[in-house]
């Protein structure tokens, strides 16, 4: 088990932790030393067990805030799928568009008047000609 040296509040600590968990003791005792630097800068020099209570106070209260906020944003993102899962399941009617449709009758009189029209072209020709 690594031990790792820290410092906060200008005091330093012997830590051991887990293989592989330096890095994160590092990153933390960081947090926790930009607190107590805050505390050191408003406060003066304080007893170490209080330094370090008041900078993990500190944090705690950090901590909470962003939960609350995570907890905020957990609720927005729920109403959202709900918003977007009946929309999905609405059932969107299609515009109905009407086609005209001509009666097969209208259509065999337009041919039989059409087959008239190229017989009259025909004679028409053949008396022209002729």
């Amino acid at each position: 088990m690594p031990e790792v040296r820290i410092t906060i509040g200008g005091r330093e600590f012997e830590v051991a932790c887990q293989d592989g968990e330096e890095s994160y003791l590092h990153s933390a005792a960081k947090m926790l030393d930009d607190e107590a630097q805050v505390l050191s800068d408003q406060v003066g020099r304080m007893p170490e067990a209080r330094m370090l209570l008041m900078a993990g106070l500190l944090l705690a209260d950090k901590t909470a805030g962003i939960e609350d906020r995570v907890n905020e944003l957990r609720g927005e993102l729920a109403a959202r799928e709900a918003e977007l899962e009946a929309l999905r399941n609405q059932v969107i009617e299609p515009e109905r568009v009407e086609v005209p449709v001509v009666p097969a009758s209208v259509s065999e009189t337009l041919a039989e008047l059409a087959a008239r029209a190229e017989a009259l072209a025909a004679e028409v020709e053949e008396k022209t000609a002729g």
